[in-house]
């Protein structure tokens, strides 16, 4: 669909790229850039730079949107603690902070399988150049065991796996608040939030996913900082944020998960007098959610496999801190 602008008089001497930018509602100068390189804009006809100076009284038409730069996977060394690998699969302990892989709006570079092509050269091709090896992800902010497929025939049969509901995942979560049972089940749809387009809910009907959670209490804290609640959590399904929302959903948000209703510091909530001193907050920049173990059948031999990952130190050292104050 092709728009068209009329260049005022008095946007002579300003730069074609930065005046389109501020016509084109919801358009970034850079997406113009693209539109520019792509020879999607025409003025008086001809292809433009984004750099030409505008007189006043041009034609300005612009045909269609750009189309990004497919993505695309690339080897880059970057460390990875392996938990497990053969010829068949990986197991990896991700890191808070890094990527599975790159997607809308996420950068190519850094990502987990930008890490395991370097490592392994090879890894399935089910998922695509974007997604090789991947069967199964972890948000960005949470840590812990990951499986990577090296070849097809795993991939296949670890997806059919999951899809099946055999392999086995359990996390560990800290949230605001002392859960009242000890143990319980979230049986709560899940589908994409329609005003807040990068969050889920458990409040809509139409469009939602079947989801379960089950959670166990490991361990209550109360501290100055308030009360809160370490939990393992078994997840039948592995809808998208998941944990995330179902706990947030009954009013106990993963610390450090301000997406879902967590404080991005939490204050001291100890009685104050009227002349004291601001309290002091305590933060953490990630989520306080850990996939700690795994438990699945070999895709090929059929074995057993147990595999876990112990908290990482930032998550620990939260921990230790809310309990000196408790």
């Amino acid at each position: 669909m092709t728009s068209t602008y009329s260049v005022p008089e008095g946007a002579a001497g300003q730069r074609l790229d930065a005046w389109l930018a501020a016509q084109m509602e919801g358009v970034s100068r850079e997406r113009v850039k693209l539109l520019l390189t792509q020879k999607k804009v025409r003025l008086e006809g001809e292809s433009p730079r984004g750099s030409h100076r505008l007189r006043g009284g041009e034609t300005i038409e612009v045909l269609g949107d750009a189309a990004p730069k497919p993505l695309k996977a690339f080897a880059e060394e970057i460390p990875l603690r392996i938990v497990y690998e053969d010829d068949d699969l990986s197991v990896i302990d991700k890191p808070a902070g890094m990527m599975v892989h790159a997607g809308a709006g996420a950068t190519e570079a850094g990502t987990l399988v930008n890490a395991l092509l370097h490592r392994y050269r090879t890894l399935s091709s089910t998922g695509g150049e974007l997604r090789p090896g991947v069967v199964h992800r972890l948000d960005k902010q949470t840590s812990g065991l990951i499986i990577v497929a090296r070849n097809d025939a795993a991939h296949a049969r670890l997806a059919e796996m999951f899809s099946r509901r055999q392999i086995k995942k359990t996390y560990i979560a800290l949230v605001h608040g002392a859960l009242k049972q000890e143990r319980g089940t979230i049986d709560a749809p899940i589908a994409r939030d329609l005003v807040r387009r990068t969050r889920m809910t458990t409040r809509r009907e139409d469009g939602a996913r079947h989801a379960v959670s089950h959670y166990t209490v490991l361990r209550r804290i109360r501290s100055r900082f308030g009360a809160f609640t370490l939990v393992s959590v078994r997840i039948e399904t592995g809808r998208t944020h998941q944990i995330r929302v179902h706990l947030s959903s009954i009013g106990h948000p993963v610390v450090g998960d301000t997406l879902y209703g967590a404080p991005a510091r939490i204050p001291d909530a100890s009685p104050r007098k009227k002349n004291d001193p601001e309290p002091e907050t305590l933060a953490l920049d990630r989520n306080f959610l850990h996939a700690a173990a795994l438990e699945f059948a070999h895709p090929r031999t059929g074995k057993p496999m147990r595999l876990e990952a112990a908290l990482p130190e930032e998550l620990g050292e939260f921990l230790r801190h809310l309990q000196a104050e408790s």
